[in-house]
């Protein structure tokens, strides 16, 4: 992870893409999410949604993978230039969580976070507080899920 001092106010991460099989829908609901419209293709069909859809869980799930995937190439990549690399924090919290469409098996899904906000830590000095604004948009270009994120990131420390 870079540094708080170095991270900016619309800066984009694009972190990757993932495509929604009815092998990874029902196994994903099966543990976590067991509602009929994401186990059975049948009941599926009769609900709301019309067929075999992914939990919005399942969605913000492979946000997360793919966000730690993306951080952890960041990481690799500083240390490869002999750069130090900042603690991530843990995160306090999320807010407006939107599942905009459902999920439907065979969609690729594109994921994406934006930086909407970096202000320094009012009680934890040594940490500055990143917010980001986080979308997954289908093939078709419809946004599916959007939510904002914050987390905290190391300060660089002050020379002495």
């Amino acid at each position: 992870m870079r540094f708080f001092e170095d991270i900016h106010v619309g800066e984009r991460l694009e972190l990757g893409q993932h495509r929604f099989t009815a092998e990874g829908i029902k196994a994903f609901a099966t543990r976590f999410d067991p509602q009929p419209f994401h186990l059975d293709e049948a009941a599926a069909a009769r609900s709301l949604f019309g067929a075999l859809c992914a939990s919005g869980w399942h969605t913000v799930a492979i946000w997360m993978r793919l966000l730690v995937d993306h951080w952890q190439r960041t990481d690799e990549a500083l240390r490869a230039r002999g750069q130090p690399v900042a603690e991530l924090g843990p995160s306090p919290g999320f807010r407006e969580l939107k599942w905009l469409k459902p999920v439907y098996v065979g969609d690729v899904i594109t994921y994406a976070s934006e930086v909407i906000e970096a202000r320094a830590s009012g009680s934890r000095p040594g940490w500055g507080l990143m917010s980001l604004r986080n979308t997954a948009i289908n093939q078709n270009g419809d946004p599916v899920m959007s939510f904002t994120s914050v987390t905290f990131v190391e300060r660089r420390r002050a020379a002495p």
